[in-house]
């Protein structure tokens, strides 16, 4: 019986009999210690026997044939192998192992040509390294991984406004920075930084987006006032003329305004700068004392440029402040010419519109506005009703789960602040969105650690968390109104519900952001953007090809989704979905029209993924094709078995002129005959070779110039392979586990937002053995993923190792 089986024991016997569960306490701790202890005395004899084994013999065979190679300060390919001395160590670099066994598999490792490793020594190390990693005990208190606090990328942010707010043709985030990737993929939550410049832009947009939301009241005021640089008042080192105020060194200078009413006021500072040293001056403006704003100067102090702030000031006397925050200094000694920064003010101006005090006109309200304001006060003493329906609903929904009333009476109170300042009720409901959609809670997928029950070090998701993760694994958003009302329900785990909710879920035009975002990443198609062929070469391809070629990748992908066919039809489907023009392009026939649509492939050289043109562009040179490239991608992004980089200070093919002379696949064999390009290019060559009829734009050719084409290759091992077709056979035949294994290792880590260890073995063997129970159907992949220990649940704090 393991510790959660004894626990739930106790659990229920204490619940049976609640008015003595002082004297079930003590039991139900001896009874998981009890359990403990006889686990760890099962590890630790499996453990001393392991150890023993790898001292006497597996670590012998790795200091004869592989660590003079792999150890040191620098290791061939960046990897050591020498910092392996427990089985524990071998099972925690599981993933690294996997790889190792699969190279003295294929006798690619240790290179045949400098290592005397007998058959005899290969199984036994292959066995003792795959038994050992392995030997995760799946059966006992699982551990789920912990997953850094995510901040939505671009793209969720994106998504998740839309559909927050039903803001279709709004475009969110099109200016964010871009997004950090880690593990191929830009959802990751320990890449997912939030620099200083990402929140000003979350201000901004938030702002931009409650207004295009709410309409307010016209203003029934105007306040304006300005002021040269020379009239502000400066506590710094400082010269002045009528017209502009120099800040020779860092301070303040300082303006008292009386501000007529509450309301989000215009700041604009007219500044140059005298630039020296290696950045612009930096201007700080200050609001009674606080700094609210640090901005760039990088003009010269004759060519001043505004800056503007638009914030929200409470009436009364306020003092404004412009701040010089970088002084920089050198004094021309030795030759050396004299630098001194300094700030120019030449103009402040403050300007606001008084909060109208006349009615909206109800047949004037855009259909956002309605639905934002469902509700409205009747009168003022229903101000209070008014504004806590709005503010609970839509922090409810932004939040993605049930909101504690404290959080609601926080932004409540604050709204009626702002209504008793003067604001009107759209007013205040516009400040207390923009707070929402700042608030961190809006802006991460928020999992708050919760008090762990006896022993454990992890808890289930609570529904919302669930729904939350379910959404944007598979939508790339935030959960509708059907996850909701599971989730509020607490429905989303019984029965089949889960299962008929993915299913529910790749049917919605909302899974091609899952499309986009996984097959996108996965299939390295990004980069297509970026693919430029030489146009004398290729004239046929242009960017509306590039544009159809990508759409095509994603339509099939979308296709063996979304009808369930088995994921291996990925690699030799004898269809794919073209329109005319594409087809053309392929040169086959009898497609017509601008439409995509089914097309056959039988009967021509095509099938699968290999061999659509946006996958063969991405792995081409500009002038011709990439065998290295393709084979290395094959490699990465089907078999999970990227290869080492370059070792250093070997050029790439096209670098060495004047060395290299011949056909491309002569000039490949004159490059590997190089001892440090030879163990990686024997397996990589090989694999792009057999794509060689397909150009560097993706169409066929039999011919390379005046040369005919060889695209025959021999693998590690005597194993033949010749054109694409025989490529497709032998990855479906021979390597069918190692591309599911991949293909789930890459679905779960885009799923979780964070990468692989090795307790995630477990979870990953489930998955795959469903898979091949199920003739390996798309959705028993998706279904695996979401109803597994890593998306299901949540590790509460470090494990003991």
């Amino acid at each position: 019986m393991t510790f959660q089986q004894t626990a739930n024991v106790f659990n229920c016997r204490r619940n049976a009999d609640s008015s003595n569960d002082s004297a079930w306490r003590p039991a139900l701790v001896i009874a998981g210690w009890l359990v403990l202890c006889f686990s760890t005395q099962v590890t630790l004899a499996d453990s001393k026997q392991r150890q023993i084994e790898l001292d006497n013999k597996i670590m012998p065979l790795l200091k004869r044939h592989c660590l003079d190679c792999h150890s040191g300060a620098e290791p061939d390919a960046g990897l050591t192998l020498d910092h392996f001395e427990t089985p524990l160590s071998f099972l925690k670099g599981r993933f690294i192992w996997e790889k190792a066994v699969q190279k003295m598999r294929i006798m690619e490792m240790p290179p045949p040509d400098v290592s005397e490793l007998s058959d005899a020594e290969r199984e036994e190390l292959m066995g003792w390294i795959l038994q050992t990693i392995e030997e995760y005990e799946c059966g006992l208190e699982p551990n789920p991984g912990r997953v850094t606090l995510r901040r939505l990328n671009a793209t969720e942010y994106s998504n998740t406004i839309r559909d927050l707010f039903g803001l279709k043709s709004f475009k969110p985030a099109s200016n964010f920075p871009g997004d950090d990737v880690g593990y191929g993929f830009d959802n990751i939550g320990d890449v997912l930084t939030l620099p200083p410049l990402l929140m000003e832009k979350y201000f901004l947009e938030a702002e931009r987006i409650s207004k295009a939301l709410i309409q307010t009241p016209p203003p029934t005021e105007m306040f304006e006032q300005g002021y040269p640089g020379g009239q502000l008042q400066v506590d710094a080192s400082s010269s002045r003329s009528e017209r502009e105020l120099t800040l020779a060194s860092q301070g303040t200078a300082k303006i008292r305004e009386q501000v007529p009413w509450a309301g989000i006021y215009e700041i604009a500072v007219t500044a140059g700068g005298d630039q020296a040293g290696d950045e612009p001056c930096l201007m700080g403006i200050e609001i009674d004392g606080k700094l609210v704003r640090r901005i760039p100067v990088p003009n010269d102090r004759g060519e001043p440029q505004t800056y503007t702030l638009r914030t929200r000031l409470r009436a009364g006397s306020r003092e404004i402040g412009i701040s010089f925050l970088n002084d920089f200094y050198r004094a021309g000694n030795g030759g050396q010419e004299k630098l001194d920064r300094n700030l120019v003010v030449h103009h402040l101006a403050i300007a606001g519109k008084k909060p109208g005090g006349a009615k909206l006109d109800p047949s004037q309200l855009s259909e956002y506005h309605r639905r934002i304001l469902f509700t409205t006060p009747k009168n003022t003493a229903d101000r209070e009703r008014a504004t806590r329906a709005v503010v609970t609903k839509w922090i409810n929904r932004a939040y993605r789960r049930v909101v504690e009333p404290a959080e609601v009476d926080r932004l409540v109170d604050f709204a009626m602040e702002l209504q008793d300042d003067g604001d009107s009720f759209e007013e205040s409901i516009q400040v207390v969105l923009q707070v929402i959609l700042v608030s961190p809670n809006f802006l991460f997928r928020v999992e708050p650690p919760s008090e762990a029950l006896g022993f454990t070090k992890f808890r289930d998701l609570d529904e919302f968390e669930l729904a939350t993760r379910l959404s944007y694994f598979l939508w790339s958003s935030m959960p509708d109104d059907e996850l909701f009302s599971l989730a509020w329900k607490k429905q989303l785990r019984q029965g089949d519900t889960l299962r008929q909710q993915v299913a529910r879920m790749v049917k919605d035009p909302r899974a091609q952001d899952f499309i986009k975002n996984f097959a996108g990443q996965w299939l390295t198609l990004r980069k297509l953007r970026d693919f430029q062929p030489d146009r004398s070469q290729f004239p046929q391809w242009n960017e509306r090809i590039k544009r159809l070629a990508e759409y095509e990748t994603l339509r099939f992908f979308s296709e063996v989704m979304r009808r369930d066919m088995s994921v291996l039809r990925l690699l030799d489907a004898d269809f794919t979905y073209l329109n005319q023009e594409l087809a053309e392009f392929y040169g086959i026939p009898n497609v017509q029209g601008a439409s995509f649509r089914p097309v056959s492939l039988k009967g021509t050289p095509r099938a699968g993924l290999l061999t659509q043109a946006s996958v063969l562009a991405v792995t081409s040179n500009p002038t011709r094709t990439s065998p290295v490239k393709r084979g290395k991608w094959i490699l990465e992004n089907l078999l999970a078995t990227p290869p080492p980089p370059a070792p250093p200070g070997v050029p790439e093919l096209q670098e060495k002129k004047g060395e290299l002379t011949g056909t491309l696949r002569e000039r490949l064999e004159q490059h590997r005959a190089d001892p440090a390009c030879a163990n990686c290019h024997k397996l990589m060559d090989p694999l792009g070779f057999a794509l060689e009829n397909f150009d560097a734009i993706g169409q066929y050719r039999t011919r390379d110039g005046t040369l005919a084409i060889d695209a025959s290759g021999e693998l590690p091992g005597g194993i033949r392979v010749r054109g694409a077709a025989e490529l497709q056979q032998l990855l479906i035949r021979r390597h069918k586990e190692q591309f599911v294994e991949c293909l789930t290792e890459k679905m779960l880590t885009y799923a979780l937002g964070r990468g692989l260890e090795y307790y995630d073995k477990c979870a990953l063997d489930k998955i795959i053995q469903a898979l091949e129970d199920d003739d390996y159907r798309f959705s028993t992949l998706l279904v695996g993923i979401v109803t597994s220990d890593p998306f299901q649940k949540k590790g509460e704090r470090e494990w003991e190792q």
